[in-house]
């Protein structure tokens, strides 16, 4: 396969899993300021939804404070902002295009339609049930597309740069919702087990559709070690940082055994998930959360350049 052919691939898949992670980011945070201020509410919902999508320094250097405005306006549509939900589904759709020929059928519906349903959602002006109805589009063309490749596709290179695209951006995300919720979510003023902790921690569970994996799972009541678990070292997960390093690993030791050649990333996936199905949540969070995931979002990152080095340039 030719480098930009995997490059497109690895990329579409990136960016329409980065667009459907937005899409929950802001759900959550709709939800999360609806609370009503006896709750326990506070402002740092939009903040925290800026802090998760990794946009903070651009962000506050255009808009100086974090409200609902702001943010639905950088994270949803701004064409400043590379990783706006607006230009994640674009970019996809132009990477689409360009190995259209690599794409199933059903794929390609999934995404060559973006760009006329974009334009019947106005970038400015929406109250919030237009924007949810626009969030609840977003996240099912994310569906649409990865339930096609998994359905349609042959189980080959092009299939296994999709899914290692996919996997090594769901990884960064599900570790930035829980840095987040750990280190930055919860005020300085409010205690933890307090009734906001229960309710972010739940909120993190809605927002990587993971509250009936948790009571199926564990069978108690919201506890951060337990959420934690879950999301990070929980093959069963889907999302977990463990089940998608199982994808990963899988995916470059196919590439490897296709192209005839092991390199850095098939050693590098494989550390990871050796270090992850190693550890165990007391451990983690004894040694400090924060740190842990730092660590790991610092590795994702090396490990995607690895990939790039290898197979996309």
């Amino acid at each position: 396969m030719l480098a930009r052919t995997a490059d497109a691939l690895f990329w579409t898949a990136r960016y329409m899993e980065r667009a459907d992670y937005l899409a929950r980011l802001l759900e959550t945070a709709m939800r999360a300021a609806s609370l009503p201020a006896s709750y326990g509410g506070s402002s740092t919902e939009w903040e925290s939804a800026v802090a998760s999508a990794g946009a903070a320094e651009e962000f506050y250097a255009r808009y100086g404070d974090a409200t609902e405005e702001t943010v639905r306006d950088w994270l949803a549509f701004s064409p400043d902002y590379p990783s706006s939900i607006r230009n994640c589904l674009t970019t996809a759709r132009t990477n689409a295009r360009a190995v259209r020929t690599a794409l199933t059928p059903e794929m390609w519906d999934a995404v060559s339609d973006t760009a006329v349903e974009l334009s019947r959602f106005p970038a400015r002006g929406m109250d919030s049930e237009e924007l949810i109805r626009f969030l609840e589009w977003v996240k099912g063309v994310v569906r649409a597309f990865d339930g096609a490749a998994r359905r349609t596709m042959l189980r080959n290179d092009v299939y296994w740069f999709v899914r290692l695209g996919g996997a090594i951006e769901r990884a960064d995300n599900t570790a930035r919702i829980l840095d987040v919720k750990y280190h930055i979510l919860l005020p300085e003023h409010e205690r933890v087990g307090g009734s906001l902790d229960y309710f972010q921690w739940s909120t993190i569970l809605r927002e990587v559709s993971a509250n009936t994996a948790y009571r199926w799972v564990y069978r108690q009541s919201v506890k951060p070690w337990l959420v934690a678990d879950l999301l990070i070292l929980n093959r069963q997960m889907p999302r977990s940082l463990a089940s998608c390093y199982e994808v990963i690993a899988r995916q470059t030791d196919l590439l490897a055994e296709a192209y005839g050649r092991r390199g850095p990333s098939q050693k590098q996936a494989r550390s990871i998930l050796a270090r992850l199905t190693g550890a165990r949540i007391e451990d983690i969070f004894q040694s400090g959360l924060h740190e842990f995931i730092t660590g790991f979002l610092d590795d994702n990152v090396q490990l995607g350049g690895s990939i790039a080095d290898q197979y996309l340039t």
